[in-house]
């Protein structure tokens, strides 16, 4: 019986053998390198560029909702202060 192997399967491998069964096994199973490798290079990088940028929007919002609430504490103890006062 041949040893099984957990692996992930991405969604881009999924389109390549949906594309072309035979490009994926050369791929996949024979090891032989894509002619596209500088295409693929390159939406590897637009894809992380991507995902920094979703990063620092990410934190950018959370950011803006600790400033937001930070306004909300300094408004209630400004108002309670003025009518306590």
């Amino acid at each position: 019986m041949s040893e099984r192997r957990d692996r992930v399967i991405r969604a881009s491998e999924i389109g390549r053998y949906v594309y072309c069964a035979r490009a994926w096994w050369l791929g996949s199973v024979r090891g032989l390198p894509s002619a596209r490798e500088r295409e693929m290079a390159a939406g590897e990088a637009a894809h992380l560029r991507h995902g920094q940028r979703v990063r620092a929007s990410l934190w950018l919002s959370r950011l803006a909702y600790g400033v937001l609430l930070l306004a909300a504490v300094v408004g209630v103890v400004l108002v309670v202060s003025w009518l306590g006062g």
